[in-house]
């Protein structure tokens, strides 16, 4: 006959399972990506991103989805309601770093400018940038394996070089921007049409039309 003492072990041991089978189940399951973001769980973009930005490609149809990009943190202008672009031109610069003049500047004027992260500050891009007559610049990473989480941790602040900046830049999150730029090549066009921003606030992140090759 077995003691008092195995059989509370025994039924101390069964009742540990029990606790760790209920809190298995009790966990939602949520696909990895970028901040792990919620899907299928209605979530909304203004649940789960605070102070990032999206704006849509809708020329080329092959680049036709919405894209998320993050402000600069404390210099140039901010991306509230009386920025609206709407059928405007993102246009790569040339050079694509943007860190000395660029070269393209009659069709970066009046348009949006898309530059490579790299060789200088982000300050320093934008500031090009303006001078180039860009009414804004989104700066991004060309690495086609770049990490889109770390990506996510890139925050673009004010390097203290008393610039004054007043156009809104920002960086896009992710693997879009090489994806974007080898697009472009290959269809041999010189800029994207897109609309800048978009509203994504009631939007569920599973609902969204997001690029393929991006895991949020």
């Amino acid at each position: 006959m077995m003691s008092s003492c195995r059989i509370y072990s025994i039924i101390c041991n069964y009742f540990v399972r029990y606790l760790c089978a209920l809190l298995i189940l009790s966990i939602k399951t949520v696909s990895p990506g970028v901040n792990d973001l919620h899907f299928n769980d209605g979530s909304s973009t203004a649940d789960i991103i605070a102070g990032d930005v999206f704006f849509e490609i809708i020329d080329p149809p092959e680049l036709r989805y919405s894209y998320r990009i993050r402000p600069a943190k404390d210099f140039g202008a901010s991306f509230n309601g009386s920025i609206n672009f709407q059928n405007a031109r993102l246009v790569p610069t040339i050079p694509f770093h943007s860190c000395t003049d660029i070269e393209n500047h009659d069709e970066i004027i009046g348009n949006i400018a898309l530059s490579e992260r790299g060789e200088c500050t982000f300050v320093h891009k934008t500031m090009k940038a303006q001078l180039a007559g860009a009414l804004a610049v989104i700066i991004t990473e060309t690495i086609d394996n770049s990490d889109d989480a770390l990506d996510s941790l890139i925050e673009m602040v004010d390097d203290k070089m008393e610039i004054d900046i007043n156009i809104p830049a920002a960086f896009l999150l992710g693997r879009s921007g090489s994806t974007i730029l080898r697009t472009l090549k290959r269809l041999h066009k010189t800029y994207a049409v897109i609309n800048l921003p978009i509203n994504m606030t009631h939007v569920p992140i599973g609902k969204m039309n997001q690029p393929p090759w991006i895991s949020w």
